[in-house]
């Protein structure tokens, strides 16, 4: 354990699954909260709250689950490194158009959900390299060294990368649905092994839709490369399954929804196992 991440190991490693969960971190430091315009509450509306309770049940299933301490608000670590808004950090050139740092959600973020600015001015510059060397750097240190050693041993890998979403972003009641599966449309993960981490979900009864409307970001893009037996899958799972989303709690039954994802969890246990995970990437 760091004051970066926690990273959380089985006792027995056998499968080539591994867990990421980079935006439930909840360490928000009196600093941080003293530099914001935002109060205590609506800073965490970025936040992935709960999702790395949700996905503990890893190492009992034989896989890793990586952890974050920082919150999203703090540094968001789906984002590249150099993916820098010139409109909350001083002294940057502007760069050319990216639309996650446009909207204020760079790698330093400069809003929380529904654009509410963090900050009343401009962060330093060197606030900001702090920020980047002190937990981008060991976060993605600690997550590359995971799914190196895992290949090395397996000779494949599969990441599963662990959200939430608002209940809000699919407004639409013909297309709700409850899970979001990111693999950026074919390109980070085999289609026959998406096939069957989507009927983990589905078997569990939990409505599933591919790549709309995430389909997988940074994390995603970086170490989902199928051909080289390295698959990546990000999972968005809306949060009024199992929490308040306005008072950030725990639902009453936050117990039965950890035993309804403990199956899913051992089901993408089993999908590392599986042979026929390297025999996608021949």
């Amino acid at each position: 354990m760091t004051d970066v991440y926690r990273l959380h190991l089985p006792d027995v490693p056998d499968t080539a699954t591994v867990f990421s969960s980079p935006h439930s971190g909840c360490d928000y430091g009196a600093a941080f909260l003293a530099s914001s315009r935002l109060d205590a509450k609506a800073i965490r509306s970025s936040e992935d709250a709960f999702i790395d309770e949700v996905f503990a049940a890893a190492p009992r299933h034989g896989a890793p689950l990586l952890a974050a301490c920082a919150p999203r608000a703090f540094i968001d670590l789906n984002r590249a490194a150099d993916e820098l808004d010139p409109a909350v950090i001083e002294g940057l050139a502007r760069a050319p158009h990216n639309p996650r740092v446009a909207s204020g959600l760079g790698v330093i973020p400069r809003v929380v959900a529904q654009g509410h600015p963090i900050y009343t001015g401009k962060l330093p510059r060197a606030e900001a390299e702090a920020r980047i060397a002190c937990h981008w750097h060991p976060w993605h240190g600690a997550l590359r060294g995971l799914l190196d050693r895992t290949h090395r041993k397996f000779g494949r890998v599969l990441l599963i990368d662990c959200h939430s979403m608002p209940r809000e972003a699919i407004p639409s009641r013909s297309q709700r649905c409850d899970v979001v599966l990111g693999d950026r449309f074919g390109t980070a993960c085999d289609r026959a092994v998406m096939d069957r981490i989507e009927g983990a979900f589905r078997d569990a009864g939990l409505r599933t839709s591919r790549n709309a409307p995430f389909a997988g970001a940074y994390i995603t893009q970086v170490h989902g490369r199928p051909l080289q037996g390295r698959s990546a899958v990000q999972v968005e799972i809306d949060r009024s399954l199992y929490m308040d989303e306005a008072r950030i709690e725990k639902r009453a039954d936050f117990p039965d929804f950890l035993r309804l994802m403990e199956e899913v969890i051992a089901r993408l246990c089993d999908i590392g196992r599986e042979e026929s995970l390297s025999l996608a990437a021949e």
